[in-house]
């Protein structure tokens, strides 16, 4: 098998305009084995839900100790140059990769190729294709479900097991793909929003969930309108 980087996010939730990274784990599969990983921690700048801490057992301590979003990503473009990348649901975690390189004014187009499409053509049998459902299937054994790191190594598991059993006879579904997705720099907030957000959340005595310095405008826009929707806007 070709190299590959196998790559798994940890996000706040699924749209990459409007969510963050919590954590990007990777390794890399080189000649049927695994070698070198990547592990980053990114501080989101703003609080967790308790859904998100409940399914990733990612708390706010943890992430207030990890780096920047844009260093992340830079440092994954590192580890990653040269080579296409592999992941459960590739897309999904792509998009957030090429929002946050975009955002550093860099660029990000790889092949890839994609774990979940290739269970969905090669394994008919099992029930169901999430990541978690054929680790049970196939036993392959996480010490963590939904952490960045050990889903990567999950995933590169499972793309050996697919090599092995299916390449022979079905080799054209184990070629990479070019990936396709747009994204635009996000600009951030200007100290005009960032003015206005402070005064709403002083009037209305409430607490922000995220660190005015992180917003985008288009995150500034949506979250003043939020708090004058629910709250009003401030009289005079």
């Amino acid at each position: 098998m070709d190299a590959y980087v196998v790559v798994d996010l940890e996000m706040t939730g699924l749209n990459p305009k409007t969510d963050r990274i919590l954590e990007i784990g990777a390794v890399k599969l080189e000649e049927g084995k695994i070698g070198g990983t990547f592990h980053r921690m990114v501080n989101p700048r703003m609080t967790l839900t308790e859904e998100i801490i409940s399914l990733t057992g990612i708390t706010n301590e943890m992430v207030q100790q990890g780096c920047d979003c844009g260093q992340a990503a830079e440092e994954f473009l590192i580890f990653a140059e040269g080579l296409p990348l592999a992941g459960h649901n590739l897309m999904y975690d792509y998009r957030f990769l090429k929002q946050a390189a975009a955002n550093q004014g860099l660029e990000l187009e790889k092949e890839g190729i994609d774990t979940l499409k290739l269970a969905r053509k090669l394994l008919p049998m099992a029930e169901k294709k999430s990541l978690d459902y054929l680790c049970d299937f196939l036993h392959i054994a996480r010490a963590r479900k939904h952490r960045a790191l050990e889903d990567a190594r999950a995933t590169a598991e499972l793309l050996l097991y697919l090599y092995k059993e299916f390449a022979d006879k079905e080799p054209e579904e184990f070629r990479a793909e070019p990936l396709h997705y747009k994204v635009k720099k996000q600009q951030p907030a200007s100290k005009r929003q960032k003015r206005h957000l402070k005064e709403l959340a002083e009037y209305h005595k409430i607490e922000l969930d995220r660190e005015l310095d992180s917003l985008t405008r288009s995150e500034a826009s949506r979250l003043a309108n939020k708090i004058i929707v629910a709250y009003g806007r401030i009289p005079g």
